[in-house]
């Protein structure tokens, strides 16, 4: 995904805003219209190439797979500038990540604007943070709670992990058990704002740094984009696959970074009504988190 190297180095004062997690209920009832949609849209898509309005400026052999799945989506920053999102709907996109917050004192110019945009158009969306390894997995959270609205038709939120080689004010690599209590410090965190369990988003150089064999409890995002993630990543199981970052669709402007969902509708369904991987938790618990099947 796509950083900023503008951060600060001094720690944040501000706090986030808690909210206690959500019941299952309430979100089956706010992801009705999108369930609807969606059904619609999976009747109409090829089988071979799932929405071809949308396309690739530089495709690799690679990852060809990836337009076979059904349930396709998009991630966004600041640098695809303005969105239609109504055009990007009507393509057949079926979810969008936003960038929200980077480290403790950033935040992505257009996060709100396509974080409503998205909203009116029927488009679910998720807000991701993207973790600057100089600053405490406290700051970073209580800046992505002030910053991200607890909103409960959102998806579930992402943690962006990668290592910030080309940062000119944190290139560092921290050890494996410092960078995992980290990223799980901060998933812990989200998990208690939102009610919902968060996403891990991660290349494969992070991955065989600190993620290999770590974590499996939570669903992963996979950038992969030269080949099927199942060809690079240790006993990973992934949810989302990030496949091309010079993807086309109709309204976003240039490249834009394409993903796939792993599943079937059903499952796609399944995931919208719970928050829940659909291979791991098939129900809520009373407290409205993700539970074994």
């Amino acid at each position: 995904m796509v950083r900023d190297y503008k951060l600060s180095q001094v720690p944040s004062a501000e706090r986030g805003r808690g909210v206690g997690p959500l019941r299952g209920v309430r979100r089956i009832a706010t992801r009705v219209l999108a369930i609807a949609a969606l059904a619609g849209l999976a009747a109409c898509a090829s089988s071979t190439n799932f929405y071809p309005t949308k396309g690739d400026a530089k495709p690799h052999p690679g990852v060809a797979k990836a337009k076979q799945h059904p349930i396709q989506g998009i991630d966004i920053s600041k640098w695809q500038g303005n969105v239609d999102w109504a055009s990007v709907r009507a393509a057949g996109t079926q979810f969008a990540f936003i960038k929200a917050t980077e480290g403790g004192d950033h935040v992505d110019e257009r996060f709100r604007t396509n974080w409503d945009g998205a909203a009116r158009a029927g488009v679910p969306r998720g807000a991701y943070h993207f973790v600057f390894w100089c600053r405490s997995a406290r700051d970073q959270m209580e800046w992505f709670k002030r910053n991200v609205p607890n909103d409960p038709t959102a998806l579930p939120p992402v943690l962006d992990v990668e290592w910030n080689g080309h940062s000119q004010t944190c290139p560092k690599k921290l050890p494996k058990a410092q960078a995992l209590a980290m990223v799980t410090e901060m998933l812990e965190e989200m998990e208690r704002y939102t009610g919902k369990r968060p996403i891990i988003y991660t290349d494969i150089t992070f991955h065989k740094d600190v993620l290999e064999g770590e974590l499996p409890d939570y669903p992963h995002w996979l950038r992969s984009t030269a080949a099927e993630p199942e060809q690079r990543f240790v006993n990973r199981k992934w949810m989302l696959w990030q496949f091309t970052s010079t993807g086309r669709v109709p309204g976003v402007q240039g490249d834009v970074d394409r993903n796939a969902f792993y599943g079937t509708p059903s499952d796609w369904a399944s995931f919208l009504s719970t928050d829940c991987d659909p291979r791991e938790h098939r129900r809520l618990s009373e407290q409205g988190l993700c539970t074994d099947k």
